[in-house]
């Protein structure tokens, strides 16, 4: 047979022990290389938050949306270290700010405050090119706030009640103006309609800042808007409060009634405000948001500043935005379908 024939080879001259020495580095040396593999694996995925987060507003500078976004983004950037910019995309109501967020990417650094128009009254838009209760995901509750019926001073209604007889004797000739169809303020007032019974006439601005400025200067004569806003021009004497929306007199004006005590029982329209991301964030983004929000929201340099505008940090949990969520959802929607209220 040929001499390299494997039936005629010598015996391996290697001992066997030494070969087991060799095996053994082998699988030493493969099982470090894969425990070094590891922490190299998580080291690509840097901590959140790494870059510069958005923080979306749906209404114009100067609302109270606005203000609560910018508070929350100057906090959350020194606890992250990390830029927190505000953008103002106003439109549709607030879904325009809404569907961009909804459709970001689902990392955490686009976030929206969320208002009325996106938790509360969505069933005024049944043809939004994306769904805010299954698209965005609620990370926390800010605040809310109370609400002020001012009217111009040249207005010849003194009080609440001679609004509503005013109102019934021209109906729908008395303008009033809002932050937009669907916001907090518009349904304020719509609710105010349906209670009182009667029928005012709606002019949406983009925001609650251009109304105001229209409120002030005479061109319409009504409006319900946030405390904060309007609170400086009742004081000047600029505007005429003719009641608060909140079930219990305001301590910055407490001889202004509530609208309930004015001639409308059980009226009360108290807005709030939400953080909310991408519905497929992950979960543990979430919780990290919803943790350095709370931290945000209750450090105690900010609690004059909630004082100074009038409206109370909320917080809390994931869950506990949810639910308040759901409960004025279900509020609401039974106050738009029994009055008859659609988007202008």
């Amino acid at each position: 047979m040929h001499p390299r024939d494997p039936a005629q080879r010598p015996p391996n001259p290697i001992p066997k022990r030494i070969i087991m020495t060799i095996r053994r580095h082998a699988l030493m040396a493969l099982a470090a290389a894969c425990c070094g593999a590891v922490p190299h694996a998580f080291a690509q995925a840097p901590a959140f938050p790494s870059k510069p987060i958005r923080v979306l507003v749906s209404a114009a500078p100067g609302g109270i949306s606005d203000v609560l976004g910018r508070l929350v983004a100057q906090r959350l950037g020194q606890i992250y270290s990390q830029p927190v910019i505000v953008e103002n995309k106003t439109g549709a109501g607030g879904h325009v700010a809404g569907a961009e967020v909804a459709k970001a990417p689902a990392d955490g650094y686009t976030l929206l405050v969320g208002t009325i128009a996106h938790n509360g009254v969505t069933s005024l838009y049944p043809h939004l090119t994306y769904s805010p209760s299954k698209d965005l995901q609620p990370v926390i509750l800010i605040a809310e706030s109370a609400g002020v019926l001012a009217v111009n001073p040249a207005f010849q209604a003194r009080t609440t009640a001679e609004l509503i007889a005013l109102a019934k004797a021209q109906p729908g000739t008395i303008a009033y103006g809002s932050a937009g169809s669907g916001s907090a303020v518009h349904m304020a007032a719509a609710l105010f309609e349906y209670m009182a019974n009667v029928k005012l006439s709606h002019v949406p601005y983009k925001g609650s800042g251009p109304a105001l400025t229209d409120l002030i200067g005479g061109q319409i004569p009504v409006m319900f808007d946030n405390l904060s806003s309007v609170l400086p021009y009742i004081k000047s004497g600029k505007l005429r409060a003719l009641g608060v929306t909140s079930p219990q007199r305001q301590p910055s004006l407490p001889d202004v009634p509530t609208i309930a005590e004015s001639g409308v029982p059980g009226y009360a329209s108290v807005p709030w405000y939400t953080i909310s991301v991408s519905r497929n964030v992950p979960p543990e983004i979430v919780r990290k948001l919803n943790a350095d929000l709370n931290t945000a929201i209750r450090a105690p340099e900010l609690k004059a500043r909630w004082d100074s505008i009038g409206v109370t940090p909320l917080g809390g949990s994931v869950e506990d935005a949810l639910k308040r969520n759901a409960i004025e959802t279900e509020r609401w929607t039974k106050v738009i379908k029994a009055a008859n209220i659609v988007v202008d």
